[in-house]
């Protein structure tokens, strides 16, 4: 049968840019497996299937597919799938006149609170408030470790008080701070990457930006999961708030913090993420970004 899909670049608003996401709609009847094989088909970081709520009172529920796994949450499916049901919402004029939609998207992770803002006929904003607050999942590799992995040198790991960790907002990161935009150029997966790492997904940032009103440089590498690189990584940016509340001497109330990612991908893509602190610790924090549709059609099967 013909299902609908649609291809989003995410965490920009300019077509070819940010990171692409396939959308699967008319998805009821499709079993894990085929879902898989269809996420392997797209090939792209991500792909997310649209099912309908188990709760009325949601939008919708997502599953996300890697083209190795299923995912419990992440961001660049969240937020394209919001833009994109938005989108939807405007253009049949339910909801025509509402400047935004506020709704819950159903994933495995919780219910993901959503606001979307239309930009254009295929172009919207959308931020979602962290389902699960980051958790400190310990120290990451020691420095020599690390600097081997990712082929760089010892001097390249680390800046100010930032150190390797690993902290996880539903998805497990190891976080490595780099001293220069050089280095998180330079950075790639080694022939010990998986031995250092354990198979998991490694965020490499910096304080030294492309552009110097934003806040961090960074690139996602998760070849275990079939993701040689990501162009953007809003689960990874969410574990990250977790390595700021650690190493950054962050004060009370809001704080706004732009991740460009991408860059050496030509994928260049902008992801904010804002962080509430209340008495010293962390009570909310959210994600937002742009999205572009740039691609429908239907999958014949």
């Amino acid at each position: 049968m013909p299902r609908r899909y649609s291809i989003l670049d995410v965490f920009t608003d300019t077509p070819l840019a940010g990171n692409p996401l396939a959308v699967v709609r008319d998805a009821e009847d499709l079993d894990s497996a085929r879902m898989q094989a269809i996420a392997r088909e797209f090939n792209l970081s991500e792909t997310v299937f649209v099912l309908p709520p188990e709760s009325p009172r949601h939008k919708a529920r997502l599953r996300i597919f890697t083209p190795g796994r299923e995912l419990p949450f992440a961001g660049h499916p969240t937020v394209g799938a919001a833009v994109l049901l938005g989108l939807a919402d405007d253009g049949n004029g339910a909801a025509g006149d509402v400047p935004a939609h506020a709704f819950g998207l159903e994933e495995r992770i919780g219910v993901v609170s959503c606001v979307m803002e239309k930009r254009g006929p295929d172009h919207g904003h959308a931020r979602f408030r962290l389902p699960r607050l980051p958790e400190y999942l310990g120290e990451g590799p020691a420095v020599e470790a690390a600097a081997a992995a990712l082929g760089l040198d010892p001097a390249d790991i680390g800046f100010d008080r930032h150190l390797p960790s690993r902290h996880s907002a539903g998805v497990p990161f190891d976080l490595v701070p780099l001293a220069s935009r050089d280095a998180v150029d330079r950075a790639r997966p080694g022939p010990d990457f998986d031995k250092v790492f354990g198979r998991g997904e490694v965020y490499v940032y910096s304080a030294s930006t492309v552009d110097p009103q934003h806040s961090f440089h960074t690139r996602m590498f998760a070849p275990s999961m079939g993701i040689a690189e990501d162009p953007a990584t809003g689960s990874a940016a969410a574990a990250f708030a977790g390595a700021l509340m650690e190493f950054e001497p962050l004060g009370e109330g809001a704080h706004d913090v732009v991740i460009e990612q991408g860059y050496a991908m030509g994928r260049p893509s902008l992801i904010r993420l804002q962080l509430t602190i209340e008495n010293g610790a962390l009570v909310a924090a959210e994600i937002g970004g742009d999205a572009v549709v740039v691609a429908q059609g239907e999958l014949n099967l």
